[in-house]
């Protein structure tokens, strides 16, 4: 197709232009005195540091394998599973607003034996359970905050999050119970896009199979659910982490729910504009949230090392792993959307 190569590099573009941003910030930011901060950090914390992220890696892969285990007839290795999380994590950093993530973590189900909608549903529920789990910790860290005399600067950050997760969620929630009035309001949308009507009730019918696959969570076992609840809680506590330890080994010091909160709001606002792995929005953001806190240098290095970790060590490590399987057939679709027709 003549349209592909444009919006190959429209992507290339954009995450070109968010790796230079990204790193420009921080740089800008430290200028001369960025040198001695980051000859001073040891490598054997920065080890460590991907090291959490390696373990966070695979506590994803295991709340992977007890939800497809919950399917009757389905099972996966924790090998595999650990595929699929590194393929989607590097999707989700490589691609705009984390576009690529739901599209990688399907098509990997489906090679093991799960239809697109279920996949789809499995990704959803475990959305759904980043977002339980945040909600419960940001009522928690409200109720700290509240309780001591020194608290209040934190409040309406924990507020605004706390907002836009319930709305995430209402909106997943008014889909499966009114989803009647979404195929319909959705179908005649695509009717007036001029969608050709067996486009139409395939698309319709995998939105029923995309809800069937939500609604099996309710066969799952309680104790499975809190099993999958506990890997989701580890995973966020071990890579939200990682920018207090990232502070503290450039010589600085914040709290660590203070960090986790900087966490939320900056990769939300990365998310936000757009760019493949929120680069240049986590950075300015976080910048912002912390410069208060510690001296411009200090505040660069963290940043550097807090993004190599949760952003660019997801690309250099999730890369090999997406084209191992996910590449081949990708790079023999483009070649065939690039012959004449």
């Amino acid at each position: 197709m003549a349209g592909v190569k444009p919006v190959r590099g429209r992507y290339l573009l954009l995450g070109l232009l968010g790796l230079a941003l990204g790193l420009a910030i921080p740089v800008l930011l430290g200028g001369r005195a960025l040198g001695p901060v980051l000859v001073q950090i040891r490598l054997w914390h920065l080890l460590a540091l991907l090291g959490l992220i390696v373990l966070a890696w695979n506590l994803n892969a295991g709340r992977l394998r007890l939800l497809v285990g919950g399917i009757d007839g389905h099972r996966i290795t924790q090998w595999q599973a650990l595929g699929v999380v590194m393929a989607s994590e590097f999707a989700i950093s490589a691609t705009p607003g984390g576009a690529g993530g739901p599209v990688t973590y399907a098509y990997l189900l489906r090679r093991h034996g799960l239809p697109v909608p279920q996949g789809l549903a499995l990704y959803t529920i475990d959305q759904l359970l980043d977002m339980l789990f945040f909600l419960m910790a940001l009522l928690a860290f409200a109720a700290h905050e509240l309780w001591l005399p020194h608290g209040s600067r934190l409040v309406w950050q924990i507020l605004l999050l706390i907002g836009l997760l319930l709305a995430g969620a209402g909106v997943v929630i008014a889909i499966v119970r009114r989803y009647r009035r979404f195929v319909l309001f959705t179908g005649r949308v695509l009717r007036r896009l001029g969608i050709r009507s067996s486009t139409r009730h395939k698309l319709m019918r995998r939105v029923l199979e995309y809800r069937q696959g939500l609604l099996r969570i309710r066969h799952y076992s309680p104790w499975r659910l809190m099993a999958v609840y506990g890997l989701c809680a580890g995973h966020w506590l071990l890579r939200y982490s990682v920018l207090y330890f990232a502070v503290r080994e450039v010589g600085g010091n914040v709290d660590w729910l203070y960090a986790f909160i900087v966490q939320m709001i900056s990769l939300s606002v990365g998310h936000a504009i757009l760019l493949p792995g929120g680069s240049g929005g986590a950075e300015a953001s976080a910048t912002l949230l912390l410069l208060s806190s510690l001296d411009p240098a200090q505040l660069a290095g963290a940043i550097l090392i807090w993004r190599f970790v949760t952003f660019y060590w997801y690309l250099i490590a999730g890369a090999p792993v997406f084209f191992l399987l996910v590449g081949k057939n990708l790079w023999s679709r483009w070649r065939a959307d690039e012959l004449p027709s």
